[in-house]
């Protein structure tokens, strides 16, 4: 069997061009559009002291070799998001990052181990803001390459329609029949074994060992996520505490957080939060996260000290992560996200 023609090649390359010229369209649109709303772009190091320490997401490792010979544990970042609050303890108000990061164990039509990441913060100001930025990228993308629908396998999305605000608690409720939030208590802590009768009660499959998290993610994926962003974007918000990784609890609700991630055509392009600035729970969750991570996975990340130092004197703000490349793809047409990426990283 002959294999396909690398990327390079003359051929090849004059297919994907197209596509890769209106990808650029989008990033210059992107960049015109946080200039006029006075925002900084910064540039954020790729090699930190920790990449991130959420249970699922895999790093690159490497180190530094000082002059002396002496060798120090360096990650490529999963996300500039570290840095960026940084930069925001340090007196940065409007920030945007644009640029590639790096996750380990994850290709396929949506994912990629190199890929770029667009990510905007905004200090004293609630993290509704982002959702109605997310919006005007999605028309902008759109407009930028002449598209009036998304399509991806099977499902549309109007761009230009203003998106649904669903909850996790409606959306657990619409699409499988599950009361998510009875199995959270007021202080946010959760009870697996009513999760679990839930899902049993409603013919999803489980295991002995799923845990509460283990649970969620499985509604999540079988029965909520194929359903979001058709007809029109949705912005599926307020997650349980539990599943809050970087955000603040609400005040409408202690039992769910100020978490949103964007959908379309049951796509998720952007994961955003009203920040946790409180040092000490943020060290808690990383704890029984790096927890879960050794549990699953044997490994652990260490935490990034200067980052929790950091958290403590950054002001409020909101804060969202929106993968380019997925975006791209939407607009674009493209089925696969290699074909928006200009050198797509060698398979393994």
């Amino acid at each position: 069997m002959t294999e396909a023609s690398p990327w390079w090649t003359p051929d090849v390359h004059a297919d994907r061009r197209p596509r890769l010229m209106l990808r650029n369209g989008i990033a210059a649109g992107l960049r015109d559009w946080f200039a006029a709303h006075d925002f900084v772009e910064v540039q954020t190091a790729a090699l930190q002291v920790s990449p991130g320490n959420e249970a699922h997401l895999a790093a690159f490792a490497t180190e530094a070799v000082g002059p002396d010979g002496a060798r120090a544990p360096l990650y490529l970042h999963t996300s500039p998001e570290f840095a960026c609050k940084k930069l925001l303890a340090a007196g940065e108000t409007r920030i945007f990052s644009f640029g590639p990061v790096y996750r380990n164990r994850e290709r396929g039509p949506l994912h990629h181990p190199e890929f770029t990441m667009l990510e905007w913060y905004r200090v004293g100001e609630a993290y509704e803001s982002l959702m109605l930025d997310c919006a005007a990228f999605l028309a902008l993308a759109a407009t930028r390459t002449g598209a009036t629908l998304f399509s991806f396998r099977g499902r549309d999305c109007d761009p230009f329609a203003e998106p649904e605000r669903l909850t996790v608690a409606d959306a657990f409720t619409r699409c499988s029949g599950i009361d998510l939030l009875a199995t959270v208590a007021a202080d946010g802590s959760t009870d697996r074994d009513a999760l679990h009768a839930a899902l049993t009660h409603a013919g999803l499959r489980t295991a002995p060992d799923d845990s509460w998290a283990d649970l969620f993610s499985r509604v999540m994926v079988e029965k909520v996520e194929p359903f979001l962003g058709q007809g029109r974007a949705t912005i599926l918000c307020e997650y349980p505490v539990a599943e809050a990784a970087l955000a603040r609890p609400s005040q409408r609700d202690p039992r769910v957080a100020e978490r949103f991630e964007l959908y379309c055509c049951g796509v998720e392009l952007a994961n955003g939060f009203g920040e946790l600035t409180d040092a000490d729970e943020q060290r808690r969750r990383f704890v029984i996260e790096m927890d879960e991570k050794q549990r699953i996975y044997g490994e652990r990340y260490p935490l990034d000290e200067d980052f929790l130092s950091a958290l403590a004197i950054m002001p409020p703000a909101s804060g969202i992560a929106l993968g380019f490349d997925r975006l791209a793809m939407l607009a674009t047409g493209a089925q696969k996200i290699e074909d928006v990426i200009w050198t797509p990283v060698a398979a393994s």
